[in-house]
């Protein structure tokens, strides 16, 4: 392996021959100048690994050296050595972009610990990484095979989406592949606990006798909230949301709120048009069709007119429940971004309303964009891209915005939730239908359906499951896992324009296990 270069600037380097004899037993490359010319005619020719730059030279100083130094290689990590303790300096010397700071006398332990955390620490990471990877992988392999209830089922999707995570910063470890494997094998296991139990689920009475679901989010989470008096709740529905998504916007947002992240299971199909209004209504699809039939409208084919009445099905809730706000309910749908901006800057309009719901369409266009643009399919070819695309939008994002600014109003609190999420489908599954069939990729409704069961539900009777009949011969199925369903006309066509698609409707951890966030300014 090649040597790692050090460049010592210091105009009393024969002070640290001890630290540059270590420095050079344990492999590294020194080389060193008594000054600030000789330090940039070095740099001329060379580029160095790391710099130790004493603050204190005579002609040019320490500060100066390091201003010309980041001019050239703003990369290379710089270290300042320097008897003077004066905070002052060590915030000019911060603002100068160093890596690290010592404080005379220094001794050779100390500079070669320096050393370690900059040159090696990825090198070291990265094989603990590894080790501790393994060590869960054998774990989840192990666990999976037995009869897992939901908490556990909740832990192991919270283990593999931190691995996803922890993974891009090591690609050279090469886990990628093995932890891709994993999922598959989980989301197999996952969908067979979720048909083994839904239709009992969803048939209890006993909140006990099974998880928490989409119907119940309002009554857990956000009614709880709107009865705290004096409260301002904000409650944000951000469709097509993945956890790993949530992660890697929730680190923009940690300095300004108190988090708290809870679990539950989306019903069934995962798509807005059910998953939604069960969200807003605090019911089951066939519940809302049987007491609201006029607000139980549209095709599945356009999501937006099924979703129509959203804030009608949430204020029907709140009378159910007795809730009585202090002002009208205010509800916001955002799926232009110039609403989306119009609504940072009135932001303050809302703080003194007890409820207002807000719907964010932007990570469902961004899923549904995705399957027809080569443009967007090329800037995230995989799940690591499309988390970095999420984070870059919502970095710059009218919603990182909103957040800031609720984060002033006094007696604030922000409920953050989803409808559901979305898996990327690798698979095709034949499906056969008429041609009234329903056109989604993961579920479908008509007649005489026919799907291999390795590959979907099938569901007989939709009351069984709380789904709306749409008629006495109507069937369902939903699709498992990562596959997505393929008419056999034109098959190969529609097998590889789906391929590698984010998709939602059916059975998977990535579409079913939602998180439920509350945050509070601190």
């Amino acid at each position: 392996m090649e040597q790692k270069k050090i460049l010592w600037v210091d105009d009393e380097i024969e002070l640290f021959r001890a630290h540059i004899i270590l420095l050079s037993d344990k492999g590294y490359n020194i080389e060193t100048v008594t000054n600030g010319t000789d330090a940039l005619s070095y740099l001329n020719d060379n580029e160095p690994d790391l710099i130790f730059l004493d603050e204190m030279m005579p002609g040019m100083g320490g500060l100066e050296l390091l201003s010309k130094i980041k001019d050239r290689i703003p990369h290379v990590p710089v270290v300042m050595i320097t008897k003077n303790e004066e905070e002052s300096l060590m915030n000019e010397a911060i603002g100068g972009k160093i890596t690290d700071y010592l404080t005379k006398p220094v001794n050779p332990s100390q500079v070669f610990l320096v050393c370690k955390k900059i040159l090696d620490s990825k090198k070291i990471s990265s094989q603990f990484v590894a080790k501790d990877y393994l060590q869960d992988f054998n774990q989840i392999s192990f666990l999976i095979q037995e009869r897992l209830d939901y908490d556990e089922w909740i832990d192991i999707y919270n283990k593999l989406v931190s691995w996803d995570i922890e993974l891009d910063s090591y690609s050279e470890i090469g886990l990628k592949q093995s932890l891709l494997e994993l999922k598959k094998q989980c989301n197999q296991e996952f969908s067979k606990y979720i048909e083994k139990n839904y239709s009992k689920w969803v048939n209890t009475n006993e909140r006990a006798d099974r998880p928490p679901m989409t119907i119940d989010f309002i009554g857990d989470y956000l009614l709880p909230s709107v009865k705290e008096e004096d409260s301002n709740v904000f409650f944000f529905v951000l469709d097509c949301l993945r956890l790993d998504q949530w992660l890697v916007m929730e680190k923009h947002l940690i300095d300004y709120f108190r988090i708290n992240k809870e679990y539950y299971l989306s019903i069934l199909p995962t798509a807005t048009s059910y998953a939604r209004n069960a969200l807003f209504a605090g019911m089951f699809p066939s519940e809302i069709e049987r007491f609201y039939p006029d607000l139980w409208k549209g095709s599945d084919e356009d999501e937006r007119s099924m979703n129509k009445f959203e804030r009608e099905l949430l204020q029907l809730l709140l009378e159910r429940k007795k809730i009585r706000l202090r002002n009208d309910l205010r509800y916001l749908k955002i799926i232009d971004p110039d609403v989306g901006r119009n609504f940072e800057q009135n932001v303050s309009s809302y703080q003194n309303n007890h409820l207002t719901a807000i719907v964010v369409n932007f990570l469902d266009m961004i899923a549904h964009g995705r399957s027809d643009s080569d443009l967007l399919k090329e800037i995230a070819p995989e799940e690591s891209a499309y988390r970095s695309l999420t984070n870059s939008w919502f970095s710059h994002s009218y919603l990182l915005s909103v957040f800031k600014s609720i984060s002033k109003i006094r007696n604030a609190k922000i409920i953050i939730t989803t409808d559901h999420g979305s898996v990327r489908c690798m698979r095709g599954a034949k499906v056969l239908g008429d041609k009234e069939t329903s056109t989604n990729l993961r579920f479908k409704y008509g007649r005489n359906l026919k799907a291999d069961e390795k590959h979907a539900i099938f569901i007989k009777d939709p009351l069984e499951f709380k789904l709306p009949r749409r008629g006495l011969t109507i069937n369902y199925i939903i699709a498992k896992e990562d596959y997505y369903f393929v008419y056999p006309t034109d098959y190969h066509k529609y097998l590889s324009h789906y391929k590698d698609t984010f998709q939602h409707g059916g059975i998977s951890m990535e579409e079913m296990i939602l998180p439920a966030i509350i945050m509070e300014a601190k």
